[in-house]
Order: C-alpha cells, then sequence, then structure tokens
C-alpha cells in the first residue's frame, strides 16, 4: 500500500508551490464573495426587508433556484437565516465546480500530456499524484471554510454567530471536497480529460436540477442527494452539522472507489473505451465544415441535450405555483396589484439564467479551433489551399448556429413542460417562452464574439471569457437582491437586455449588441488573418 503512494508529500509540497497563484485567487474570491454581502443583506433587512424577502423566496420557482428555509414564518426569519437561505446553495455550486476542474485538469489532463509518465519515471508511487491533489483540494478548502467562517464573525452582525458562520464556511469547504472526489472518479472512468471534465460538471448539474425538483416537492428526499449536504446545514437556524458528516463520509467512500478504479486501469486509458473510427472516412471530412463538425459533434450534442433537460427541470416547477399562489394570500395580491403573473415573473429569470448556460456552447467551439491549433492538430491542414477564413468563419458560423439552436431547445424544453405542468391554467403558451429566451440572443452573439476576439488576437485569453460569463450571470442573478448600483449592474452585459414577458421586447437594445457582436467578430477575424500561428510562433 505504501508503494502505491510513496512520496505523495512531495508531489504535495511542489503542487502547493506551483499551484500558489491560482490558490490565493481560489480562496480570497470565492471566500470573499461567499461572506462579504454581510453589510449589504444587513441592508436590506431594514425596516421590513426580512419579512418582504421572506415571502419572496417561499414560492416554488424562488425555492428551486436558492433552495428552502427551516424557519417557517416571516417573524423568524433573521438576517443570518436569510444569509444563508440566498448565498449558500450558490455559493457550494461555485466550490464544486471550481474543485471538479482543478482535480481533472491535474490527473487526467496532465496524463494526457505525459507529465505523469515523466512524474512516475522517478521512485513516485503508482497513485501519490492523485492523492497529492486530492491533500491539496482538502488543504484548499479547509482553509476556504475558516477564511469564510473568521469574515463573516469579523462583521459581529446580528444573528451572524460564530457557530453559524464556521458552519456555513464549513458547508462550502465541503461542496469543494464533493465536488472533487467526483472529479476523481470520473478522471478514471472516462477515456478523455475532456470526457472526464464533461461528466463530472454533468453530475454536478444533475444533482442540483434534481435537489430542485425535491426542494419544491419533498425537500426530505434532498437529504439523499450529496448536492443537499451541502445546504440543508441550516446555518444560523438549525445550524445542523449532520449533513457534513454525511458529506464526509461519502467523500471517503468515493475517494476508495477512485483509487480502487485508478488502480485497475493503464495509464491514460478510461475504463469506458474510446469510440473506434470507420476504417475509411466519410467524405464530409474533406470539408473544413464536416472536420469541424466532427471535431464539435460531441460536446454540441451533449451540450443540447442538457438544454432540452435543464429546460424541462424548471418547466415542471410551473405545476407547483398556482397552487402556492392559492395558499399564500399576501402573495396573490403582490403578484395581482403589480399585474405580472407569477409564471411570467419567473420566466424572465429563468431564461436569463438558462440562456447564460447556452451561451457556454458557442464560448466552447470558438475556443476549440485553437486548442485544435495549440495541440498542432491543423498543422497539415494549413500546408494546403484552405485559407484561415475558412477555418475562422466555419467556427464562428457554427458557433451562431449552435446558439440559435440552443436558444430554441432551451426554451422550447421549458415551454413546452411548463404548459403542460399548468393545464388550462396557463397564461403563455409557447410563443411567449420562445420570444423570451431569443430575446436573449444578442447576449449569446456577444459573448461568441468575445471569444472571437480572443481568439484573433489574444487566444490564451479564450478562457477568460467564460470568467466574464460566470461574473456577469453571478451580478445578475444577486443583482436583484442585493440591490447594486445601476452603472454597476451595467457591467454584465446580460443586464443590458430586458426580460420578457415581463418587459416589453427593445429593438434597439436588440439591433445594437447584434452589431457589436457581428464587430467583434470581424475584428477578431483581423487578428487572426495575421497572427502568428502556434507553430510558427
Amino acid at each position: 500500500m505504501k508503494e502505491k503512494f510513496a512520496r505523495w508529500n512531495v508531489l504535495f509540497m511542489l503542487y502547493l508551490k506551483r499551484d500558489w497563484k491560482k490558490i490565493m485567487i481560489w480562496i480570497l474570491g470565492l471566500g470573499l464573495f461567499s461572506a462579504g454581502y454581510v453589510p449589504a443583506f444587513e441592508e436590506i433587512g431594514k425596516g421590513q426587508g426580512l419579512q418582504g424577502m421572506y415571502e419572496t423566496l417561499q414560492n416554488p420557482a424562488m425555492i428551486s433556484m436558492v433552495g428552502p428555509t427551516p424557519v417557517d414564518t416571516a417573524a423568524g426569519y433573521t438576517l443570518g437565516a436569510m444569509y444563508a437561505h440566498e448565498m449558500l446553495l450558490f455559493c457550494g455550486l461555485f466550490a464544486m465546480i471550481i474543485a471538479a476542474l482543478h482535480v481533472v485538469s491535474h490527473t487526467r489532463k496532465e496524463e494526457e500530456y505525459g507529465l505523469t509518465e515523466l512524474v512516475r519515471s522517478f521512485q513516485v508511487g503508482r497513485q501519490a499524484n492523485s492523492f497529492a491533489v486530492i491533500a491539496e483540494v482538502v488543504c484548499i478548502n479547509i482553509v476556504l471554510a475558516l477564511l469564510i467562517g473568521g469574515v463573516m464573525t469579523s462583521f459581529g452582525a446580528d444573528t451572524i454567530s460564530a457557530e453559524g458562520s464556521f458552519l456555513f464556511g464549513a458547508s462550502i469547504g465541503i461542496a469543494g471536497i464533493l465536488g472533487a472526489v467526483i472529479a476523481l472518479v470520473m478522471a478514471q472512468i472516462m477515456p478523455t480529460s475532456s470526457g472526464a471534465t464533461g461528466s463530472s460538471l454533468g453530475i454536478v448539474g444533475l444533482l442540483y436540477i434534481i435537489r430542485a425538483g425535491t426542494d419544491v416537492s419533498n425537500v426530505d428526499f434532498s437529504m439523499i442527494n450529496p448536492m443537499g449536504w451541502t445546504y440543508l446545514t441550516y446555518p444560523f437556524t438549525d445550524n445542523n452539522w449532520v449533513p457534513l458528516i454525511l458529506a464526509v463520509a461519502f467523500s471517503v467512500i468515493v475517494l476508495i472507489l477512485a483509487f480502487a478504479l485508478e488502480g485497475g486501469r493503464d495509464m491514460g486509458a478510461g475504463y469506458l473505451p474510446e469510440r473506434e473510427g470507420r476504417e475509411a472516412a466519410k467524405k464530409s471530412l474533406l470539408s473544413v465544415p464536416g472536420l469541424f463538425m466532427k471535431l464539435n459533434k460531441g460536446i454540441i450534442i451533449s451540450w443540447l441535450i442538457a438544454f432540452v433537460i435543464m429546460g424541462a427541470a424548471y418547466g415542471s416547477i410551473y405545476g407547483d405555483m398556482q397552487t402556492f399562489l392559492s395558499s399564500n394570500e399576501m402573495m396573490s395580491q403582490m403578484f395581482t396589484i403589480a399585474g405580472v403573473s407569477i409564471e411570467a415573473s419567473f420566466t424572465g429569470t429563468i431564461m436569463m439564467v438558462m440562456i447564460g448556460m447556452v451561451s457556454i456552447l458557442p464560448i466552447a467551439i470558438v475556443n476549440k479551433l485553437f486548442a485544435e491549433e495549440s495541440r498542432l492538430h491543423l498543422s497539415q491542414i494549413y500546408s494546403t489551399k484552405v485559407t484561415r477564413a475558412q477555418l475562422y468563419w466555419t467556427s464562428v458560423i457554427m458557433a451562431i448556429i449552435a446558439g440559435l439552436v440552443g436558444v430554441l431547445l432551451a426554451s422550447a424544453g421549458l415551454g413546452g413542460t411548463a404548459i403542460s405542468a399548468m393545464g388550462d391554467s396557463s397564461s403563455m403558451n409557447i410563443v411567449d417562452f420562445l420570444a423570451a429566451g431569443y430575446n436573449f440572443l444578442p447576449s449569446v452573439l456577444f459573448f461568441t464574439g468575445l471569444a472571437a476576439l480572443t481568439l484573433g488576437w489574444a487566444p490564451k485569453l479564450g478562457k477568460a471569457i467564460y470568467a466574464y460569463l460566470g461574473y456577469s450571470f453571478a451580478l445578475n442573478y444577486f443583482g436583484g437582491i442585493l440591490d447594486l448600483p445601476e452603472w454597476f449592474s451595467s457591467t454584465a452585459v446580460q443586464s443590458w437586455i430586458p426580460r420578457m414577458p415581463v418587459d416589453k421586447f427593445d429593438g434597439v437594445v436588440f439591433i445594437t449588441m447584434t452589431v457589436i457582436s457581428m464587430a467583434l467578430m470581424g475584428l477578431g477575424y483581423m487578428g487572426y488573418r495575421k497572427r502568428d500561428m502556434v507553430e510558427g510562433a
């Protein structure tokens, strides 16, 4: 046993030294984001703020997004209860995703790059690398949990107790560890690192969607969901540490499974075999569009299926909204006075969330061109009569088409399931859902344009587009809750677009953003046409 993990401690110290900048950004960024909004929530809670927010977050649509609260009455809804209710689930989700990406990049991706083979040529155990990476993630999340607890306690706010603060931090920390062990298992099963990344994020997304349904229907079922153990601790109210014990036990079991799987496979191989290709290639591969479709087929199909499932999952919640309104007189009056149905209000918000997810696919397709370039897979093509314009515009046009289809499937999935769930009581039809979805199309084009711009001028910054997408999403999602200044909210591109069907369609904004996006793509091409390719650099 010792031989398998020999010199893991040396690798562990080496990784800390190598990743220290990333670790600092990880801990400070996520830690301050999770703990730093206490003063803002104090402002929100003044006067009747707490009671108003409690009623607002009791409808099934909001529960599906932020999770439940154990508080039964508005009078018992304290500042701490509100903070945990609105922040804990999403901060835990971010922690899971970051940890999963880190583990895959330091395990399976390094195998593909040949770094693991180089490391194993020394007196290093066969599984020392994986153990060192997991130890690194555990240490990071412990420090993260302590930082969050310390920062929240330092505000000295009423009902933000020390125990609740450190439970809040520990809940986010354990979410990161759960994401890491899930990713380590998938790194053993999948045939490639991209497959491991996709499946890990897919599992996290699936757990989130499942918990949305169980939180609305019966929260007890959420306790059998690993993601549920990260936010059903209810800091500042119940202060329930039991879910964390379950999460630790689950993590240990999954970690043992991951090491068992790793011990039985060859380096560079997974338990799921790579699909063998045809004996003779299709004629479509003789064209640039055919080749690029082949390269992107897997990611396009998987994301499009995810959009349909995501839309259907959220659409199934609409049926509970009418039931909720009929049982809550205050909320019924609020929506009647506002002149907006709860379905329309939820559609405007959830469409922003889903179209934000749709934006990931075009970015990935555009970035794929540089990924293939940096792996020298396109070197032979450069020596043929294929022009750079063909390579560039094929990728960009494919990204635009994927965005159009993604919006269609997400909107139709949401609308079709919602109308079915609401039955005769539905006040919206499928056209309303499609209009609400395509209303956000300029934001998809804008992110496509940004990805194209970086591809042309600074391709190594292509992944930074994901960071801006995440920032933009978080700002829109939490902006309404935190009442952020308008100028600050305007730094997120989705905030420029009115949310249909609550707001009216704004043709000027739609056309302006579309033109800006096209201009970004054009500027990107100017850079791509002139810059050195990686092999020539």
